[in-house]
């Protein structure tokens, strides 16, 4: 399942702007395990999902989501070969119980601890976890909702949780294949275009700033409210710069440390020429318009104002789910502005984020 789980740099500004090539690496590799109910993610995610074998695609979300905390490396590696030969060499059951000790640590679920606080199993306690499939199962359930908790992947899992040198051993070869035949070409594309927006943020001082409105100023959108929380909490910020990202933000974090990806950019107001960022944020924002549907709903809304969630799937005859798809994709890119509404989804046009996107296209493409 997908955690947040990654690396803390000892003596690390507690907001900086990184490379993070592990971390970006492993980003994208969750990002394919999401390419089918995502829209609007980076071509290279979509164009690996749909490379991989059913058998590669199932053998890729077991390893990336029911067995993830063991995969994301515990400090940080310069290069992805580097930490995979260090994962080889790891002794598998500490693979094993790093795992089980970040399950242990997400609080109990308020419906399975009856409102009483659990601070998690003690050593003996997880011995009895591993006792069963549905002991296993049942450890998992307290501490993640229904919706987020895929019980095939997890059972899937649970053979290899009580199996740590078999554990590792897929870890690893899985790993391995997924970077020399999909993401090593493609990293040596990316990374030149990633190390310019590093570069282009060591401008920006991000000295005495607030989390939340560094955030803002570093992925160039507003974080929706739920990340106040998120950004407080570690005692370091990373942001990460992602070519696969899209117009959304993700995040890993452990031990005091939040990785944050977001799309790359440049800095408002930062004077560096970088053709290939520029045309990356366009494309990010102009595959957010290259849709027929999603252009119906901004016109629905720009036409009759403010719309719920409700009566944009009404209006234009559409699924829940692909309600929920477009105007995600179109609130991430910022034409969209969310917010409840009597315990509802509004949505109302940015008409700011689509005059930006103009200027944008213009000064890349008329030098104006």
């Amino acid at each position: 399942m997908p955690v947040e789980e990654s690396v803390v740099l000892p003596g690390a500004e507690p907001l900086s702007v990184a490379l993070e090539p592990v971390h970006n690496a492993l980003n994208s590799l969750l990002l394919v395990t999401k390419a089918t109910n995502v829209s609007g993610l980076g071509d290279w995610v979509t164009d690996t999902a749909a490379a991989l074998t059913p058998v590669a695609r199932r053998r890729h979300a077991l390893v990336m989501l029911g067995l993830f905390p063991a995969v994301v490396p515990d400090r940080g590696w310069s290069s992805f070969p580097a930490y995979l030969d260090n994962l080889a060499i790891r002794a598998p059951e500490a693979l094993r119980d790093r795992m089980l000790a970040h399950y242990a640590r997400r609080p109990v679920l308020a419906e399975s601890s009856g409102g009483e606080e659990d601070v998690g199993p003690g050593p003996q306690d997880l011995e009895a976890v591993l006792q069963s499939e549905e002991a296993y199962l049942s450890f998992l359930r307290a501490r993640y909702p229904a919706q987020v908790l895929n019980e095939e992947i997890e059972a899937q899992a649970y053979s290899y949780v009580i199996d740590p040198p078999a554990m590792q051993e897929l870890i690893v070869s899985h790993l391995d294949r997924m970077w020399k035949e999909y993401l090593a070409p493609e990293w040596q594309r990316v990374e030149p275009m990633l190390q310019d927006a590093v570069s282009a943020y060591q401008q920006v001082d991000l000295t005495g700033v607030g989390r939340m409105e560094a955030a803002q100023l570093v992925t160039g959108r507003e974080p929706g409210e739920e990340w106040e929380q998120i950004l407080e909490q570690p005692q370091q910020v990373v942001f990460a710069p992602s070519a696969h990202m899209g117009p959304y933000l993700g995040k890993l974090g452990a031990g005091g440390t939040l990785w944050v990806f977001f799309g790359a950019r440049l800095p408002e107001g930062v004077s560096i020429q970088a053709p290939d960022l520029s045309r990356a944020e366009i494309l990010v924002r102009l595959n957010a318009l290259a849709d027929d549907t999603r252009l119906r709903i901004l016109r629905l809304i720009a036409e009759e104002g403010e719309q719920r969630s409700s009566d944009i799937m009404g209006r234009l005859d559409l699924s829940q789910s692909a309600a929920s798809r477009h105007l995600m994709q179109l609130s991430a890119a910022g034409y969209l502005c969310e917010r409840r509404c009597e315990g509802a989804k509004c949505y109302a046009l940015n008409t700011r984020r689509i005059e930006q996107t103009l200027r944008a296209i213009s000064v890349y493409l008329l030098q104006k």
